[in-house]
């Protein structure tokens, strides 16, 4: 079973990778990039302090930062137990796929497929009782992971379990959130 998933894996990676082409290569390496997202991380901050008080704004980015710090701990921990190569470093593949990107770094789970889908569904939990619109935000981390694939540096597996590592990190900090800070705040106004 084992053998069939991971054979799949590779064959819809080698297919979704070879869907690329020189005229987007652009597109898909500044997508990937991190600094790229950076206005729409200070909408996220700017939408939680014009709907949240400003201190109850700050346990929320708190919040967000340590979720953060744990999931980026949890990814390496993961990588270096798991040790599954980038198909950019397997060799059987390297002549095969379209490679934009080398980094040398284990590959289960995606860090950007984690990271940005936990980012994004905390911050629409904070979000989705003030604005109806939020769930939008979910372009980004679909775009950024799918990004992965392209420049030649993850499998769907990775990308499915990072996706789902980052929405249930996400969903368990926010009730964390929810149960031990905001009675706090409630309890502690000024």
């Amino acid at each position: 079973m084992l053998k069939t998933l991971l054979d799949w894996d590779r064959d819809t990676f080698i297919y979704l990778n070879n869907l690329g082409s020189e005229g987007y290569d652009f597109f898909w390496l500044t997508i990937t990039d991190f600094v790229t997202w950076t206005p729409l991380f200070l909408l996220f901050i700017l939408l939680i302090f014009v709907k949240h008080k400003k201190r109850e704004g700050i346990f929320i980015l708190l919040t967000i930062v340590v979720m953060l710090v744990f999931i980026s701990l949890f990814i390496h921990f993961t990588k270096i137990n798991v040790a599954r190569l980038r198909p950019n470093n397997a060799a059987d593949l390297y002549q095969l796929i379209r490679i934009l990107r080398n980094p040398s770094t284990f590959s289960f789970f995606s860090g950007h497929a984690a990271s940005s889908f936990a980012i994004t569904t905390i911050v629409i939990a904070f979000l989705k009782d003030r604005f109806k619109w939020v769930w939008i935000f979910y372009t980004w981390p679909i775009l950024f992971a799918m990004s992965r694939i392209f420049v030649g540096v993850h499998y769907p597996l990775d990308l499915i379990v990072g996706t789902l590592v980052g929405v249930f990190v996400a969903l368990a900090f926010y009730q964390t959130h929810k149960k031990f800070i905001v009675p706090y705040l409630t309890l502690n106004r000024p």
